[in-house]
């Protein structure tokens, strides 16, 4: 059945028509009143907010963070990449960073950016807390020109990584292309995440890690952010994580 309104499109005024017309003015009001009369929820959380410090025979690492931040970071860590990494966690998953990291990289950048990785891992840990009310899972696909990488992730307490990136090169610039998966490895580890890394696409080592951290940092975002249905709830069916 096709239903008319030719009131729009004959405008002459009939008593039908002013009626309707009546009748919509009065429902569009009625609802300008609710929206305006309708009070926007408001958390009243404890800031989200860590710092760790880490220091080894080797390193000497501090991270400070809050989750919910816009994105403001500091990365010193002797490893010009994973600074430009780590800006990338912090732009696009909306976490002001500070990242400052002395280490032995005369000899080779492994200890440090591990150690980045399990101090990072910690302090979003402490920021969660207990996990009450947080969406808890996360996921994104990142492009990044030819390179795609899909991040999944669940603060589930269990630590996991599947960690599917292939780069065509050892290096970028200076750095080791197989410390990637070492710093993932630590910051799943110590922060009790479960997460998963898939390469979809790419050629080029640069596009490739930067579309994973990129897609880590989104999916990061997502799983951190509460969920206003259950704030102050575990998000388990087991009531515990």
């Amino acid at each position: 059945m096709r239903l008319e309104f030719d009131i729009f499109r004959n405008p002459q005024p009939t008593c039908e028509k002013l009626k309707f017309k009546i009748y919509i003015d009065i429902f569009m009001m009625q609802i300008s009143d609710r929206l305006s009369q309708s009070t926007p929820i408001k958390l009243d959380l404890p800031a989200r907010v860590s710092s760790v410090k880490r220091t080894t025979g080797e390193t000497d690492v501090t991270v400070s963070l809050n989750l919910d931040g816009v994105g403001n970071c500091k990365a010193n860590t002797g490893i010009p990449f994973l600074d430009h990494m780590l800006h990338q966690i912090s732009s696009h998953g909306l976490i002001d960073l500070d990242v400052h990291a002395v280490g032995d990289i005369e000899i080779d950048d492994h200890h440090t950016n591990e150690d980045v990785g399990i101090t990072l891992g910690q302090a979003l840990k402490q920021a969660l807390g207990d996990r009450k009310g947080i969406v808890r899972f996360g996921h994104f696909l990142a492009p990044l020109d030819e390179a795609l990488v899909q991040v999944t992730l669940d603060f589930s307490g269990r630590p996991h990584l599947s960690y599917g990136l292939e780069m065509p090169t050892q290096r970028v610039g200076t750095y080791d292309t197989q410390l990637v998966r070492e710093f993932f490895v630590a910051v799943a580890n110590n922060s009790l995440m479960t997460l998963h890394i898939r390469q979809l696409a790419g050629i080029n080592s640069h596009h490739i890690i930067e579309a994973g951290f990129k897609a880590f940092a989104r999916s990061l975002r997502m799983a951190t952010e509460i969920d206003p249905r259950r704030v102050g709830e575990i998000p388990s069916s087991k009531g515990v994580l």
